[in-house]
């Protein structure tokens, strides 16, 4: 069942953009949520996501993840969810492309440091500043700072996981701008693109860390029933099949069975909701986009075990703590003496004013870029080559 045109985004009942364009140029047949995703696609942040931590800081190995190859699994995974509800696939693919813009160098654990180091400045968040970074700091066109996105990109980005009940001043100054209605639920394509992140690194987390021997594939069958079932299930179906091909088998069958349960699961909550326009959706109160508890109870104990497992292991705290200290000495680098900031990141209207930039400017870093600016600045990086 397709949910229908009354409850999908479309470019023509769009809100709009910020700043009224001349569409004089050649700019080619394409609507507004289209040209929302290729403006995401050839920004500067986009491209900068090759050398940002997914799990894994700079790594060595071209087969793990990193922010761009999970973004476009994201995307690839939204999209098609989009299409089997009639909903609109270009918005869907362009926030799922675009959700991971505002992370810092070494993903979660940088973000952790920047966020403490400048606490005086009000911290960061990677999700306030993936809207700053599309509305004030991408400065590709000649008539207004930002992309100047669709209204319904914004709204999108800021509350794809819900409502936002105390944002963070990012994100308060993009809603003093915009009206993003924080305190509502966005759209469908808004909530397809969160699921598809969770179903997304859920998966390629798995396999990138049996890939690099910190998971145990014994342990993760014994532990996690979601893993056991598909895992028992493709061995009937392939029982000689080599360990390598039967890894990558069970990560494709369990991103199948999650996208099934989604579009099963968000046509009941559509129905029961008794939705029937988009403000509808806005206004429900509830999330109409979601596992179904069956599944969400296995997904919970799923991502416990690769906290427990993966992230929080003992192989990676040691990187995590080398990640957080590059990002620490870095921003006090900086604040210590401004000079050292590149020409148009020295911002002194007030110290809440300069140390922003300095978050601005470090969370625009690729991890690459970081460790060599901090052994220039600061000196010597320890971080193992495997990860």
């Amino acid at each position: 069942m397709r949910l229908g045109d009354a409850l999908a985004a479309r470019p023509e009942r769009s809100r709009g953009r910020a700043h009224a364009e001349d569409d004089r140029g050649p700019r080619g047949p394409r609507d507004t949520f289209q040209r929302d995703r290729d403006r995401i696609i050839h920004s500067v942040a986009f491209r900068r996501l090759r050398h940002k931590t997914q799990v894994f800081v700079a790594p060595d190995g071209d087969h793990f993840r990193v922010r761009l190859t999970h973004s476009l699994e994201v995307a690839q995974i939204g999209r098609a969810m989009a299409r089997a509800l009639g909903l609109n696939e270009d918005l869907t693919e362009a926030l799922c492309l675009a959700h991971d813009l505002g992370h810092p160098p070494f993903g979660h654990g940088g973000e952790d440091a920047l966020s403490r180091t400048l606490a005086a400045a009000g911290g960061f968040d990677h999700n306030g500043h993936s809207i700053r970074l599309v509305s004030l700091i991408e400065t590709p066109y000649p008539n207004f700072e930002g992309l100047n996105l669709s209204w319904e990109m914004l709204e999108g980005l800021a509350k794809h996981n819900g409502p936002v009940a105390e944002p963070g001043w990012a994100l308060a100054e993009a809603d003093a701008v915009h009206g993003l209605d924080l305190d509502s639920w966005p759209s469908l394509e808004a909530q397809l693109a969160a699921i598809a992140d969770d179903i997304a690194y859920d998966n390629h987390d798995i396999d990138d860390g049996l890939r690099a021997g910190i998971l145990d594939l014994d342990q993760l069958i014994a532990e996690v029933p979601l893993v056991a079932r598909h895992w028992a299930a493709m061995e009937r179906r392939h029982p000689g099949l080599d360990a390598s091909r039967k890894q990558s088998a069970l990560v494709r069958d369990m991103i199948g069975t999650m996208v099934g349960d989604v579009l099963a699961e968000t046509r009941r909550r559509v129905a029961d909701a008794g939705v029937a326009t988009i403000e509808d959706v806005r206004a429900a109160g509830v999330p109409l986009v979601g596992f179904s508890p069956e599944l969400q109870a296995e997904e919970r104990t799923l991502k416990r075990h690769l906290y427990a497992h993966l992230y929080d292991s003992a192989p990676l705290q040691p990187i995590r703590r080398e990640a957080q200290r590059i990002v620490s000495d870095l921003a006090r680098a900086y604040i210590d003496d401004p000079s050292l900031l590149p020409e148009g990141w020295q911002r002194g209207e007030t110290e809440t004013h300069r140390l922003r930039g300095i978050a601005d400017y470090i969370a625009g870093m690729t991890d690459p870029f970081a460790i060599r600016r901090h052994e220039e600045l600061v000196g010597p990086v320890h971080l193992p080559d495997r990860f």
